[in-house]
Formats: structure tokens, sequence, C-alpha cells
């Protein structure tokens, strides 16, 4: 159980993706500009009175530079992998490769990084509770951490 939760939002990341299994729009090349809303959580807050200091955000911030602006996203089964592939090295798409590309999969991805990276910035203290990964104004999908309360 936490006590305090503080929330930080990443946002405007412009790139595309494609669901290649979908049977309508989504499984042709597509973009939006994300953004990653996470909840952080703890029992107890740091000497200042922060349960995380967002000001030690740079190395996240460069990580989802990385991933998300002005990226090209497929799935790692992509059956058209390698056109891609041979896209990026012509310099002609920036590819990252997710296991999944939907909202909730990505939040997942988020998850499986951000939560390693935090407890181990805080001496286990803090924990990531929740990812919203959102890719637009009208659509997102969400993880939860699995103890979640």
């Amino acid at each position: 159980m936490t006590r305090y939760r503080t929330i930080k939002t990443f946002d405007n990341y412009p790139c595309s993706h494609r669901q290649w299994r979908h049977e309508g729009h989504c499984q042709f090349i597509h973009g939006y500009s994300r953004s990653f809303t996470l909840t952080f959580g703890c029992l107890d807050l740091d000497p200042m009175g922060f349960g995380v200091d967002f000001g030690d955000f740079s190395e996240l911030k460069t990580w989802f530079d990385q991933w998300f602006d002005h990226t090209t996203l497929i799935n790692a089964d992509d059956p058209e992998r390698a056109l891609f592939e041979t896209l990026h090295a012509r310099k002609i798409i920036d590819l990252r490769i997710l296991p999944n590309v939907s909202m909730e999969r990505t939040a997942e991805f988020v998850f499986q990084y951000v939560d390693p990276w935090i407890r181990g910035r805080t001496d286990q203290r803090v924990v990531v509770l929740e990812v919203e990964c959102r890719e637009n104004n009208k659509n997102a999908g969400r993880y939860l951490a699995p103890d979640h309360p």
C-alpha cells in the first residue's frame, strides 16, 4: 500500500505505428503525438517532502526521446519487419521495435523500464503504480503494476 502518489507526464512525442493484424485502418502506418503519464507511489517522502524529484528526470526524458520522438514503431512480429529495417538503414524512418505497439502494451513496455529505474534511484522507496500511454486526446491505454493497491 502506498501513502503518497506523484504524477509526471511526458508529452508531445510525434511518432507513427501500425497494427498489422488489424483488419481496419490501424493496419496502415499512422501517427499521433503520444504522451505518457506515470504515477509513482511511496510510503514515505524524501527529506525535501517529495515523492520523486522532477528535476532528476533528465535521464528518463532522454529515454523517452530515444524511443518515441519522430520514430516509427512496429510490432516485433510484423511480417514486413525486414522492409521497415531496410527503410531504417536507408534513413527514411527511425525504427523502433516493440513487443506490441498498442497503447496498453506500450504502457507495459514503459513500466518495465521505468519501475526498476525509479526503484534504483530511490533505494526502493518509490515504485511505479501506473503508466498511461495516450495516442491522442480520445484514446489511451493503461498498465497497472502487478501489486497495484
